[in-house]
């Protein structure tokens, strides 16, 4: 089962102004600011998802499922995540890139992580 059109109306709305976040806390120039930026927006969006879908988590557990989420992400889009910390090295170009990259990142980690709870929260019934 998928979500259901509010679901996917409020998961929208989570992702996108994590997504906003993450891109404004990435325009800081300093390298390696942007992860622990990316990382505290993860984990409040993985709290807020999981209210959509009615799962209680721990904040340790949102922290766990953003790093996964994060680590997936970066894993699946390699040269985006290097490019966003590599950017930062090179002034102006940082502020100008990695908003951009982090916002990608973001949508793509966020739109997952509903997908599984969608999924969690509606288990397949085995006759």
């Amino acid at each position: 089962m998928s979500m259901t059109t509010s679901q996917h109306r409020k998961c929208a709305s989570i992702i996108h102004s994590a997504a906003v976040a993450a891109a404004a806390g990435n325009a800081l120039p300093a390298p390696g600011a942007g992860v622990a930026v990316d990382m505290v927006v993860m984990t409040t969006m993985s709290l807020s998802l999981a209210g959509v879908f009615g799962a209680d988590i721990t904040e340790a557990g949102a922290k766990a499922m953003a790093i996964a989420a994060f680590k997936n992400a970066a894993l699946r889009q390699p040269v985006r995540t290097l490019t966003k910390e590599v950017a930062k090295f090179i002034p102006g170009l940082g502020q100008c890139v990695a908003p951009g990259i982090s916002f990608a990142m973001i949508e793509a980690a966020g739109w997952s992580l509903a997908k599984e709870m969608a999924t969690r929260s509606h288990p397949k019934r085995v006759a």
